[in-house]
């Protein structure tokens, strides 16, 4: 997504320039209204042509990086240190150059008169809305430390979960990977050693002897046609995948496939639940927490499911009724909602669905292994194991001709 550079004013009449992620440059502007920002010059940022990285040197800011910056933040605003004084010390201890580059920048905003929110919401792609919403909360409210702290377990509570649904993917993938390999290297290079030694037997080979030779020698000659083939479907996906209708089709059936579907809906309404919980209890109002939550969501039919449920509460109606129409979440979410709605505790109750629903996501993840490696092991000795039994079938064949 490009990054459009902006110079304006604010409401108020203070002058504010910075970067903003956008689609376009329509979109950009309309955000920056959103941020009651009036712009006078607004521009996409020129990619720089002789720029490089250097691992562990700028680049990328880990989710880890901004977790200890926000724990150490939330103890030195404890202590009664000051705001810039507190950025100051960070920025300075930072080793990632990024990351101590947007401290330093964060820190002059905030020295020139800018509330510390808004000179975070200068770097969307370090500080996302939730964090940026979270913090003007903590300001408004006199409890920046609490906040940030909040911000730091949910954000840890976050990246566990990413990793176990990392975790259970990866596995797989490399198993797959590592059976593809084996499969091609005895394709190019054992088979035709066998072909050569069957050149001599003078007789027809097995049937499947023979289709194990043909795909030796096909993938030989034209090897080319399936890389080409595969890259074209991987490209085509991407595509598809890229447009709004592609993303909503495909996002609705991946909730569909069995075990994994049902391990991406548990995930979803974890982070659902654990979002709103941090940040409504952080003072953040629930039709501006509904927005976020739903863009942060990682599925379009989840996504589309909680922007209803904005709408539908923005006109009156409760939070549990619109969920529950939606039939994307579980019924027992909807009617714990619906109790921490009545009993004034919602975001307690969202808490205890999100504890909950992360220890079936731990359930799911180890049910998905379990039914995963012994698939993936029987599907590589099937395909392995029968490649070697069809180059051995001419040898028994011979040996049984010659005892016969």
């Amino acid at each position: 997504m490009p990054i459009f550079v902006y110079e304006g004013k604010t409401l108020n009449g203070k002058p504010r320039k910075g970067e903003i992620e956008a689609a376009n440059i329509t979109a950009a502007t309309t955000a920056l209204r959103r941020q009651q920002i009036i712009t006078s010059k607004l521009s996409e940022k020129k990619a720089d042509v002789f720029s490089f990285k250097i691992p562990g040197f700028g680049g990328k800011v880990t989710t880890k990086e901004i977790v200890i910056f926000t724990r150490q933040f939330a103890t030195m605003i404890d202590a009664g240190l000051p705001l810039v004084q507190c950025l100051d010390i960070l920025s300075g201890q930072q080793q990632n150059q990024l990351f101590k580059t947007t401290l330093t920048e964060i820190k002059k905003s905030v020295e020139g008169g800018s509330t510390f929110a808004d000179a975070l919401r200068k770097h969307p792609k370090i500080f996302d809305n939730l964090y940026v919403n979270m913090v003007a909360a903590g300001e408004a409210g006199g409890i920046l430390d609490t906040i940030l702290s909040r911000l730091a377990g949910f954000m840890e509570k976050a990246e566990k979960l990413k990793g176990k649904i990392k975790g259970a993917l990866t596995y797989p993938a490399v198993i797959c990977i590592i059976g593809g390999i084996v499969v091609a290297v005895l394709l190019l290079y054992v088979v035709p050693i066998f072909q050569g030694m069957f050149a001599g037997f003078g007789s027809a080979l097995p049937v499947p002897t023979q289709i194990v030779v043909n795909l030796s020698e096909g993938l030989k000659k034209y090897w080319w046609v399936l890389v080409a083939v595969i890259a074209s479907l991987v490209a085509a996906y991407k595509w598809f995948y890229s447009t709004p209708k592609g993303m909503a089709i495909i996002d609705a059936h991946m909730l569909k496939l069995p075990v994994f579907g049902d391990l991406l809906r548990k995930t979803a309404v974890a982070r659902f639940t654990r979002t709103m919980a941090t940040m409504m209890s952080s003072g953040v109002p629930i039709l501006e927490a509904l927005e976020i939550v739903a863009k942060t969501a990682g599925n379009k039919t989840i996504e589309t499911a909680i922007m209803k449920t904005r709408t539908a509460l923005s006109q009156g109606k409760t939070l549990a009724e619109p969920l529950a129409e939606t039939k994307v979440f579980p019924s027992m979410v909807v009617q714990m909602i619906a109790v921490g709605e009545s009993t004034g505790a919602l975001d307690a109750m969202l808490s205890k669905i999100a504890d909950f629903y992360e220890e079936e996501v731990d359930q799911a993840v180890d049910t998905l292994m379990s039914l995963i490696e012994p698939l993936l092991m029987a599907f590589l000795g099937v395909v392995v194991g029968g490649l070697v039994i069809t180059m051995y079938l001419p040898i028994f064949k011979l040996a049984g001709a010659a005892g016969g």
